[in-house]
């Protein structure tokens, strides 16, 4: 074996040990909060009412109303383990209305009215989520590099950290499978783009979240080749519910 290829070999199984544990801390950080379903299920009753208060129950959204959608996203992401922050930022994610879902259920100059119901950190996720300029974001997902948000509202650009980007791809796949899985005409129209964009992300989604795009999006992707599958990282816009 020559010199390069020795150095080939080291800087391959380097890449891929590096990856691994990128998916170990993206997993491991993922549960590290999960609670006891019982013990939180007054908490998402409360956030329920409050949904329900701002009039989510009166806009239709695929799969029948907005309070029903995000009650199935919140759902989705406990079942694939996402601690509450990130749960209570999935049932509230619309509050301020998003890039392509221009309904809101309260003004984002109210941010301390939500923070008081579901708490400092989820609200942030759904400010995080609301403000996201997707046109400009999603192409620069990547989970090589830091990823710089354009928030749509102010427009403005910052840099958010690792786990605030995690949490926001966990949301978003959560947002649109749902959507996806409720109508199939925004599933033709934007399934090809969706699986680009989650298979881009790669190991910035849990294993659970990478496994559901896989099946659900599997009919919207390239044939499929020896080897590869939507878990390995690796390319990229949306329902933009």
């Amino acid at each position: 074996m020559t010199d390069d290829a020795d150095a080939a070999d080291r800087t391959d199984a380097s890449d891929r040990t590096d990856a691994a544990d990128r998916t170990d801390a993206a997993d491991m950080t993922h549960h590290a909060d999960t609670a006891d379903p019982a013990e939180t299920a007054p908490r998402w009753s409360r956030v329920e009412s409050f949904l329900r208060a701002h009039g989510a129950a009166g806009i239709p959204h695929p799969g029948g109303t907005l309070l029903a959608h995000l009650c199935r996203v919140r759902e989705l992401l406990a079942d694939w383990g996402a601690d509450e922050a990130v749960q209570a930022a999935g049932m509230c994610h619309a509050a301020y209305g998003t890039d392509g879902f221009d309904r809101h259920l309260l003004p984002v100059a109210e941010r301390a009215t939500l923070a008081e119901v579901i708490g400092d950190r989820a609200e942030a996720l759904v400010h995080l989520y609301g403000s996201c300029d997707r046109g400009t974001v999603y192409p620069r997902i990547d989970p090589g590099r830091p990823v710089a948000f354009r928030d749509r509202f102010t427009g403005r650009e910052h840099t958010v950290d690792d786990a605030d980007l995690r949490a926001f791809l966990e949301i978003t796949a959560a947002n649109e499978l749902d959507v996806l899985a409720h109508n199939e005409e925004l599933a033709e129209r934007y399934g090809p783009a969706l699986y680009r964009l989650f298979d881009g992300a790669g190991p910035l989604l849990s294993t659970a979240a990478r496994d559901a795009c896989a099946r659900q999006l599997a009919p919207h992707g390239p044939a499929p080749r020896a080897g590869k599958t939507m878990r390995d990282p690796g390319n990229r816009r949306t329902t933009g519910r």
